[in-house]
């Protein structure tokens, strides 16, 4: 169904400008003239609408970013209170269009409703718009729809949501007052560096002195960077480039998560959110109806660390040959043995998705200490160490002013 850009007139003569959904160019004026708006001008939208493939393949369109989760979240609640008020799907699709809070989740959102009216499933129509929506939500959709649930399983999603926004903040949060610390470190030790060293430096080599060794280690270093920027910043951006690629090959990425998980205090930080992540993923999940073994492959798609995600395979193959879920989590040796364990229990006892929740409920008030604890141990790091940075230089500036006092 084509879409149609319109300006228009609204009973309060104000100008209103939107799209619209129709067959014909007619057909949208009198679906605008129902909502009371007079049409003054109207064609037809130029943009071509990209296939689930070229989105997924060619154009290479990441997963879902933390604004648009938090966008999503909010319009999944939405949709899930007009469809528990008994609204038709198709008329809260259309209300949640008329509320987008931008153009292109209204774009967005006027697909799916135009696909949905057409006959295609929900949970596969938002599949087609994957800078939106991930397999986990896609998924849970279509075991929404199958159980005749739909609603309850909306909003089971926008709190998940919701949470993984709020598990992703607390990282980001506590890492932003030591970035800047680095930056204006990094900034303070240039400006000396290239500015005030040299001057300093040509005033005591005019004495004619003889310098001490770490005066003659300052004076190389500044001269260094002062005439060879250029080729620094170049070094800089081949190693980021080089760096980029090793991550980006599968043994380099399986190489560097390995380190991320083994860096003291950093590492500990890492597991506990990814153990946070699955647990309340799986659970999610497994309540909503996703199958098991369906439900652990779109988890391991969740989870950022190639390491996490190869042991979290190995568990669905040996699931799938017969055996329960918590054995491989134990033998895989990257499973806290907690988790393990409520797995364990939770699986004998029938109420696994319980036992999985109280594991992300754990881990998440864990992931809250770990990073406290993390921001006091880099803040003081950091201070000394550019405490240590700028004395050196002070240092090497005042050795040679000293012997010229002696003298």
């Amino acid at each position: 169904m084509p879409i149609f850009e319109y300006k228009a007139i609204d009973s309060a003569n104000k100008i209103k400008r939107g799209i619209i959904d129709a067959d014909t160019a007619r057909d949208a004026r009198q679906k605008l003239k129902k909502d009371s708006l007079f049409v003054t001008d109207i064609k037809e939208s130029r943009k071509k609408k990209k296939s689930a493939v070229q989105i997924r393949g060619v154009t290479g369109v990441d997963a879902p970013n933390k604004q648009r989760m938090e966008q999503i979240g909010a319009v999944t609640r939405q949709m899930a209170s007009l469809l528990a008020a008994g609204i038709p799907l198709a008329e809260a699709l259309r209300m949640i269009i008329e509320q987008a809070p931008d153009k292109k989740i209204e774009s967005t959102f006027r697909d799916i409703r135009e696909k949905v009216t057409q006959g295609m499933p929900l949970g596969d129509a938002v599949l087609q718009h994957p800078a939106y929506f991930t397999d986990l939500y896609s998924n849970m959709v279509k075991a929404g729809e199958s159980s005749g649930a739909l609603d309850k399983v909306l909003i089971r999603l926008s709190q998940f949501l919701q949470a993984q926004t709020r598990l992703k903040n607390k990282v980001g949060a506590a890492l932003i007052y030591p970035t800047i610390m680095v930056l204006v470190g990094v900034i303070v030790v240039a400006i000396l560096m290239t500015f005030v060293v040299p001057r300093v430096t040509q005033l005591i080599r005019g004495r004619g002195q003889e310098l001490p060794l770490p005066t003659e280690i300052l004076i190389t270093t500044s001269q260094f960077l002062v005439n060879y920027w250029l080729l620094v910043l170049v070094g800089l951006l081949l190693l980021t480039i080089g760096f980029q690629l090793f991550i980006n090959s599968e043994g380099g990425r399986l190489l560097f998560d390995k380190f991320k998980l083994r860096v003291p205090v950093f590492g500990d930080l890492m597991r506990k959110q990814a153990m946070a992540r699955f647990s309340i993923t799986l659970a999610t999940l497994l309540r909503s109806g996703v199958p098991a073994l369906q439900a652990i492959n779109v988890t391991k798609n969740v989870l950022d660390n190639k390491v996490l995600k190869n042991a979290l395979q190995n568990v669905h193959d040996r699931v799938v040959e017969g055996t329960d879920l918590a054995t491989p989590m134990k033998m895989s040796g990257v499973f806290p043995p907690t988790v393990s364990y409520m797995v364990g229990v939770g699986e004998q006892a029938g109420n696994l998705e319980e036992m999985l929740e109280r594991v992300a409920t754990t881990y998440d008030e864990e992931v809250d200490l770990a990073t406290q604890k993390l921001t006091s141990v880099l803040e003081p790091l950091i201070i000394v160490l550019l405490a240590a940075v700028v004395a050196g230089i002070v240092i090497a500036i005042v050795m040679p002013l000293l012997q010229l006092q002696r003298a």
